[in-house]
Order: structure tokens, then C-alpha cells, then sequence
């Protein structure tokens, strides 16, 4: 339970050396750069945009050609291979690599390239296609579309929006043009379109196309000086070209399959430049120094102290944190601890003075989500899962490799509450034993070392009210103990030990009482002074209260009302306690659902159709099962570590640590530390 005590950094040196000595910093991974605090005239921040945006390009580059490549090419990948983590590199493979990244970058530009003549060739087949459709009604026709008429006559091709006979459109066109000499012929009627070809005299051409206006009369969208057979032939060739286009672009984008690590490695170098000249920006310097500032780990400082002493010309200051400066903060816990940071990061670190929870969250957590899931069948497969991952996967990613160990303490924990309440993939013993054996065994078998909360869920309600209580008061123990250390000791008593005295009071005097004890069915008994005790206690709490929560105002009113309404904050100690009720609904669910499939799985009975109907039933159901019950402890343990148990001591806030490092994609530096 602890945060890793930071040290200031200040370093100045010599700006021949600010490459080397940046990218050792980059490789140790171990110093959060600053932007530098200094204002002199002769020392300024360089100006990185253009060379940023330049590596940017790069960068876009060569992911857009590594998408080409993985997309017609796609890897041999396993459905692990997220797991796998980077690849490790030495230095020197790195500057070996380095040196042909003119030609990859080459490689990945031509790639590009290539993707944007498939695209427009697949775009052009598109458009083909679509020129087709529209010139196959007008395919029969052995004239160009384009036909306008000789010297005295004019042609009409089109069509209308409708179904017409030659019979029907000249006797409409009679009836308005009664004198007007027409030929017409239909290419192609359907309900929803007639093509026509119509030649009539050239001076009767206007009024001949007013009339077809009017009826809804439109040029083919296609018109060219060939027919449409023709037309629609010489689309067909142009599609096979583009065709053959493609499939020659990609079988060139095929033969560049042997250089997908390359250009993977080709982006992580342009990454860590980008990132090294983000770093550039934010240091001061002048003709021939340059100055950095930021933090490192105490544990830390003495080494890259003496390393950098020992191969630059360098002046190093290590001290504490400048005066109102807040250092970011990471943590530091044993392994057992350790997987939930994560947990406590995603709420925020801790702030100020405040001190890191990991530790003891980390106990409660494990406890608690073993509780929910409580099924030793399924902690089981839990365990053994995700130990085959971290062995099988030693280069995993930390953050990965963190959460899987967490699950796996989880796992442990829901083994434990599996055996002291019975469940192995729910009741399946006793109905395998009776469906399939014969055993007949009765409604009080039991495998639970302790009780089963299905058969006996006011004693597991009682217990999850227990648990939550414990929860709370070791929180409120936890401010207590950060307000002493910190010098704040009448605030500990103030908003600790009235509230120890007023709820713990209030729940004893509760346990004294014969109607509460009778429902919740407690075979308690205590003598009547305990009673009494816990009612003063509760009463010195109350009063306690009153007089306390409102201490910063002046006014004695005002002071006298807020603590009236301090005190109204019983209630949210009492929603809180009964918010652990959930350990009792979630434990439920989970053998109680597992029950279900299997009874569904026993409908058929012995025999071969009943073991295959089980088998089936069996994995499917409790696949399910331990998938949607997993996530609902993972979501309601966190949310009662970070509203009932953090809600009492811990606010967070601080800034995390981020060092200066090798943030790749695909390859991580392997080098002696």
C-alpha cells in the first residue's frame, strides 16, 4: 500500500548530446518530461511542429500500407494472438533496421498505390455496371441513342414512366396532335417503364415533344454515337481491364507479404521519433545546451544518474518536488495487490497526501466478487484458464497480464465460497448422481461445508449485511488513520468516530431487539445493559454529529442546521449496508440459473438421448451462465469499492506517471537495465 516516492529532475547539457541522451531516456523508460519552467531570453523551446507533422505523415503512411498488406494478405493470427505482446528487439537490431526504413517507407508508399488503383478500378467496374442496367432496354435498338433525325425528320428516343401499348400512345398522340404523321415503336414495356423510339416530320418536332412532356417523356441517361449492343459490349471489356487491373495490383500487393514485419517495425521508429520530438518541445535551449526538466522514480535516479554521468557531459540535479507542485504518482504493491491498480486507476489515483487503497481494496475485491460468482466449478475453470494464458504467453502486455492475474485471485475466491456453499456448476452433482446413477438423493444432500444460500437466503442476506459493515468501518478506520498521520486529529474524530459511535451503536442496539432478531432469524442474546450502552453510544454520536458537521460556519444557527442535516446522513449508511444485499442477489443468480440448465439438461432422463441432451444443455447453458454472472460480479464489485467503500475516505485525482518510453505498437527494446 504504497506511492512511489518521486524525485525532481533537472538536467543540462550539452545540445550535440540531447539526441543520445533523449533516446537513452526514451529506452529506460523511466523519467516523465516536463515542460521546462524556466524563463530566461537565451534559453527557448524549439519549434517541433514541422518535423511532427512530418513523422505524422509517415506514421499514416505506413499503417495505411500495413492495412493494404493484412487485408489482402491477412496474417496467420490465432484467436490469442492479442495476447502475444510485442516482439522484443535489441538496440543493435534497431539501428541495423533502422537503416532501411527509406526503403520500406518506399515499399509502403508504393502499397498505397496500389490500393488506390484497386479502388479506383473497383469503383470504375461499379460505374460500368451501372451504365449497363441503363442501356439494357435500349439493347435491341440498331441506331445510337444519340440519333437525332436526317434533314426533314427528327427521332424521339426515350421513355415514359408507365406501361403503354404502340396502340395506346398514337391515340393519345392523335388526340393532340391530330394532324401530325408519327411512326413509332416499342423497344421494351414493363409496369413501370415503355422505351420507345418515335420519327416524325422535323417541323412537328416541338409540339411532338411537348406532348411527350406532358406524359412523363425522358432521354436515356446514357447516349453515345453507338448503338447499345455496342456500348454495352465495350463496358464489358472495360470491366474485364479493370478487372485484370485488380487482380494484378493484388497479386503485387501478394509479393510484398515478406515485409509486413518490416513496415511494422518502420511504424514503431516513426512512433518513438514522433514521440522523442514531442519531448524536444518541451525543453528549453540555446546555441549549445539544452535543459530538461521532469520526474523519475527515487528508486530510479541514482542508476540513470550514473549513467548518464558516465558517457555525457552532463550536469544532473535530483531533488525533492518543486514547492506547489504536484508530482504524478505511481504505485507500488506486492503481487498479490498489485492486479488491482488498475481498479483503483480507473477511479483516479490518489491526490495530495492522500494514501494509495490498492492494498486493502485488493482484499475486499477478491472477497467479494468470489462471493457473487460462488460457484467452485467455475473458479476452477477460471484458475486453469487463465494460468495456461500466462504461461503460454510470457511476452503478454503488463496491463494484460495484470487484469488476468486479478480474474485468477478471483477465480481462487470463487473456488473457496464454492465449497463452503456447495456449488460446482450449481446442483449438477445431485442431479447427474440421480438423473443418470439412480441415486436418488434427497432435497437434504448437500455438498456445502457451510450452507447453501439458496436453501437458506435470509441467513446469506444477514451475512452480506455483515460483510458490508466491515466494509464501511474499515474505510472509515482508513480516514481515520490518513487524518491522524496527517495532523488532522479532531477531524478524525469529528467525521470518524461520531459516526463508528452512532452506526455501530445503532446496529448493536438493533441486535438487541427480540422482533428484529425474530426476522432475521439470529440466535443471538444479549443482556439488557448491552442495550442500553449501545443507545448512549449511538446518542453521544448523534449529538456528536450535530454539533460537528456544521463547524466551519460561524453562526451558531447555521452550524446547529448543519448538523441537523449531517445527521441526515444516516440514511446513506443505511442505503449503503443494504447495497450489499446485492452479494445475496448475484450469488442467487448464479446457482440458481445454473440449477435451471440443469434440470433442462435432466428433461429426458437416462440413456443415450438423455446424456446427449444433458451434454449439450450443460455447456451451452452454464457457458452462459458463467459469462454474464463473470461480468456482473466484475461490475458490482467495482461499484462497491467506488461508491460505499471509497465513498468514505478516498477522493483520487492525482496524475498518473508518464514516462518518456518506447510506446510502440509492435516491438519493445530488450536490453540489460
Amino acid at each position: 500500500m504504497a506511492v512511489v516516492s518521486m524525485r525532481h529532475l533537472s538536467l543540462y547539457g550539452l545540445k550535440k548530446d540531447r539526441k543520445a541522451i533523449l533516446e537513452l531516456l526514451q529506452r529506460r523508460g523511466v523519467v516523465e518530461i516536463t515542460p521546462c519552467p524556466i524563463e530566461d531570453e537565451r534559453y527557448q523551446s524549439p519549434d517541433i511542429s514541422s518535423q511532427r507533422a512530418v513523422f505524422d505523415k509517415c506514421v499514416h503512411t505506413m499503417q495505411g500500407a500495413l492495412a493494404v498488406l493484412d487485408r489482402e494478405v491477412p496474417p496467420n493470427a490465432s484467436m490469442f494472438s492479442s495476447l502475444e505482446g510485442r516482439k522484443p528487439i535489441t538496440v543493435e537490431d534497431y539501428e541495423t533496421f533502422a537503416k532501411e526504413r527509406d526503403e520500406i517507407y518506399r515499399i509502403a508508399e508504393q502499397l498505397n498505390a496500389l490500393d488506390r488503383q484497386i479502388t479506383e478500378c473497383q469503383a470504375d467496374i461499379l460505374k460500368c455496371r451501372a451504365q449497363q442496367e441503363t442501356l439494357v432496354p435500349w439493347k435491341e435498338l440498331d441506331v445510337p441513342l444519340s440519333t437525332a433525325g436526317t434533314a426533314n425528320t427528327a427521332v424521339l428516343i426515350g421513355s415514359l414512366p408507365q406501361a403503354y401499348t404502340s396502340e395506346q400512345l398514337l391515340s393519345i398522340l392523335a388526340n393532340q396532335l391530330p394532324e401530325t404523321d408519327l411512326s413509332l415503336e416499342i423497344l421494351r414495356a414493363s409496369p413501370e417503364q415503355t422505351c420507345i423510339f418515335l420519327l416524325c416530320l422535323k417541323e412537328d418536332m416541338d409540339h411532338v415533344q411537348e406532348a411527350l412532356n406532358e406524359l412523363g417523356f425522358a432521354r436515356p441517361a446514357v447516349a453515345g454515337r453507338q448503338p447499345a449492343a455496342d456500348m454495352i459490349r465495350q463496358l464489358d471489356e472495360r470491366v474485364k481491364g479493370c478487372e485484370m487491373k485488380v487482380d494484378a495490383a493484388r497479386k503485387e500487393i501478394a509479393s510484398y507479404a515478406g515485409f509486413r514485419h518490416a513496415l511494422q517495425f518502420t511504424i514503431d521508429h516513426y512512433l518513438m521519433r514522433s514521440e522523442k520530438y514531442d519531448m524536444i518541445g518541451r525543453l528549453k535551449q540555446s546555441g549549445r545546451l539544452f535543459i530538461l526538466t521532469g520526474y523519475l522514480p527515487e528508486r530510479d535516479a541514482a542508476s540513470l544518474v550514473r549513467e548518464i554521468d558516465a558517457n555525457f557531459d552532463a550536469a544532473i540535479e535530483v531533488g525533492a518536488p518543486p514547492e506547489g507542485e504536484e508530482a504524478p504518482v505511481l504505485l507500488k504493491n506486492n503481487p498479490f495487490s498489485s492486479p488491482v491498480e488498475s481498479v483503483v486507476d480507473s477511479f483516479g489515483l490518489p491526490a495530495g497526501r492522500e494514501r494509495d487503497p490498492t492494498s486493502i481494496m485488493s482484499i475486499f475485491y477478491y472477497f467479494l466478487f468470489g462471493m457473487m460468482l460462488s460457484d467452485a466449478a467455475y473458479g476452477l475453470i477460471m484458475v486453469v484458464a487463465i494460468t495456461v494464458m500466462l504461461l503460454k504467453f510470457p511476452r503478454m502486455e503488463r496491463g494484460m497480464r495484470q487484469s488476468l492475474r486479478m480474474f485468477r485471485y478471483c477465480g481462487v475466491s470463487t473456488m473457496l465460497w464454492g465449497v463452503l456453499f456447495g456449488g460446482y456448476f450449481g446442483d449438477a452433482p445431485k442431479v447427474i448422481a440421480n438423473t443418470f446413477f439412480g441415486a436418488n438423493l434427497g432435497d437434504d444432500f448437500t455438498l456445502a461445508l457451510w450452507f447453501e444460500p439458496v436453501k437458506d437466503p435470509i441467513r446469506m442476506l444477514m451475512f452480506s449485511f455483515l460483510i458490508g459493515i466491515i466494509h464501511l468501518f474499515v474505510g472509515l478506520g482508513v480516514k481515520f488513520v490518513t487524518d491522524c498521520r496527517t495532523g488532522h486529529v479532531k477531524d478524525a474524530i469529528y467525521d470518524v468516530l461520531f459516526w463508528y459511535l452512532l452506526v455501530g451503536g445503532g446496529i448493536v442496539y438493533l441486535l438487541t431487539v427480540p422482533m428484529f432478531l425474530n426476522m432475521a432469524n439470529l440466535a443471538l442474546e444479549f443482556p439488557p445493559i448491552v442495550g442500553t450502552i449501545a443507545a448512549i453510544c449511538a446518542g453521544v454520536g448523534a449529538l456528536g454529529i450535530i454539533c460537528t458537521a456544521g463547524r466551519e460556519s460561524r453562526s451558531p444557527v447555521k452550524r446547529f442546521l448543519k448538523g441537523l442535516y449531517g445527521l441526515y446522513n444516516i440514511t446513506g449508511y443505511l442505503s449503503d449496508i443494504l447495497s450489499y444485499s446485492r452479494l445475496l442477489a448475484l450469488g442467487l443468480a448464479t446457482g440458481v440459473i445454473a440449477t435451471v440448465f440443469n434440470q433442462m439438461g435432466s428433461m429426458l432422463g437416462g440413456g443415450v438421448a438423455g446424456v446427449i441432451l444433458f451434454v449439450v444443455v450443460f455447456l451451452i447453458g452454464h457457458t452462459l451462465n458463467i459469462g454474464i454472472n463473470l461480468l456482473g460480479a466484475y461490475v458490482h464489485t467495482n461499484r462497491l469499492q467506488f461508491v460505499e467503500f471509497f465513498g468514505k475516505f478516498y477522493e483520487g485525482g492525482g496524475k498518473a506517471f508518464a514516462p518518456f518510453g518506447t510506446h510502440t505498437h509492435y516491438y519493445k527494446f530488450k536490453e540489460d537495465q
